[in-house]
């Protein structure tokens, strides 16, 4: 039996447990009568700061979630650390800001996707997904995550944007830099924030270069891919900046392909663990894909956490909050909120309903790609079985050592 005492989410050791282990702890702070409240990670070269509450239940993540006037994004969304402003809106895009440069920002690149193009790419996904596993169904054996997971988003979002096929594996090692937590593969030192930005701003420059010379091009020479839509918005008098485009670029390759290519590697290991679960899906699989990939979602949580920061002295269902806390909203630990699902820890494609919050709780910064990333997973899954019905993993996954991203680096499997 874990004790609440024992717990410290800022400890990396904490996100070195074994999963089963880190619910557990999950549902003892869900317990607490108070919100738990965390020292921040001390980073040279950055201030510590005074501490962080775990948002854990789902009520709470949802209530926050909905108040964005009150729990902003703006002073930094995806780290602990305050992060000074220019790297914070580097990476982070719009899931650092609020409103009214939020819905800015969101406005312009909604208008981008219009219908035809939508359309166009929802289509072109079912080639893309047929073609990688083509690939390997005659292989026999191999690594998932490369092979497949990770191929599919980021060949979509390449071809949205209209980047030449020779970028692909810069782009996908600069994302993986990006995300890389602490896992030492990627980062050498995550105490050293020095070190840290270093990496980071290479790997984002590196993607800032890509976009930058293709919208260049885009502006002399439109086609009808998305690098060019955006370059050439105009809504209202507005467009994006050189900068703008370039953010939203890096968080489109981090976050619309890593989420994305973790739940399908998650995917093919639960039905490997939970063969009865694939037996289901095999069953009815147009009838039941929708909620396999919602439950998918649910009990990976490719996404951990979210920060927000208090704006006023407020109160958060019965919890008193100062101006200025921080709160890390545990989308991991809510999507595993007793209070709401039932036998949390069970994979359960059939489970209705099914409210999790996997991209994110209700309100403004409610994940953009969502529809696209339900797309990917769905016709993945479909080609799979249709294809290749025996593939299963052939081992444990490799785990990315991350508090943020629930990744999987490499999934070995057989057909």
């Amino acid at each position: 039996m874990i004790e609440a005492a024992e717990i410290n989410l800022t400890d990396w050791d904490f996100w070195k447990r074994p999963r089963p282990e880190r619910y557990e702890a999950f549902r003892v702070l869900r317990r607490q009568e108070t919100l738990p409240r965390f020292p921040e990670p001390q980073v040279a070269g950055l201030p510590t700061g005074p501490g962080y509450y775990a948002v854990t239940r789902h009520a709470d993540v949802v209530e926050a979630s909905r108040r964005p006037k009150d729990f902003c994004s703006g002073q930094g969304a995806i780290s602990i650390p305050d992060m000074p402003t220019e790297l914070n809106e580097y990476f982070g895009s719009m899931i650092n800001m609020d409103d009214p440069r939020h819905a800015r920002l969101r406005r312009i690149v909604s208008r981008a996707f219009t219908p035809r193009m939508i359309q166009r790419f929802e289509d072109h996904v079912e080639d893309v997904a047929a073609r990688i596993v083509a690939r390997v169904r005659d292989g026999g054996t191999g690594e998932f995550v490369s092979d497949v997971a990770a191929r599919l988003p980021l060949t979509i979002i390449c071809e949205l944007m209209g980047i030449p096929d020779a970028h692909y594996q810069t782009v996908l090692d600069a994302s993986n830099t990006i995300l890389a937590g602490a896992d030492p593969e990627y980062v050498e030192d995550v105490t050293d924030y020095e070190k840290m930005a270093t990496g980071l701003l290479n790997a984002g420059q590196t993607l800032i270069n890509i976009m930058e010379e293709l919208a260049r091009d885009r502006r002399a020479n439109p086609t009808d891919d998305l690098t060019s839509a955006l370059v050439n918005a105009n809504i209202d008098g507005e467009s994006l900046t050189d900068q703008e485009l370039g953010s939203f670029f890096i968080l489109l390759a981090v976050a619309g392909n890593e989420t994305t290519r973790n739940a399908i590697a998650h995917g093919l290991h639960l039905f490997t663990t939970h063969p009865d679960q694939r037996a289901l899906l095999a069953e009815d699989f147009e009838g039941r894909i929708a909620g396999a990939v919602e439950e998918i979602v649910r009990y990976a949580s490719p996404v951990i956490w979210m920060r927000r920061t208090a704006t006023c002295d407020t109160t958060l269902n019965g919890h008193e909050i100062k101006a200025g806390d921080k709160l890390l909203l545990y989308y991991a630990s809510a999507n595993r909120d007793e209070t709401v699902f039932d036998d949390p820890d069970r994979f359960d494609i059939l489970r209705s309903p099914n409210p999790h919050v996997g991209f994110g709780g209700p309100g403004p910064h409610f994940c953009l790609g969502a529809h696209l990333a339900r797309r990917e997973v769905t016709v993945m899954f479909r080609e799979l079985f249709r294809q290749v019905p025996t593939i299963r993993a052939a081992g444990e996954p490799e785990w990315l050592l991350s508090n943020f991203v629930n990744g999987i680096k490499r999934l070995p499997y057989e057909i």
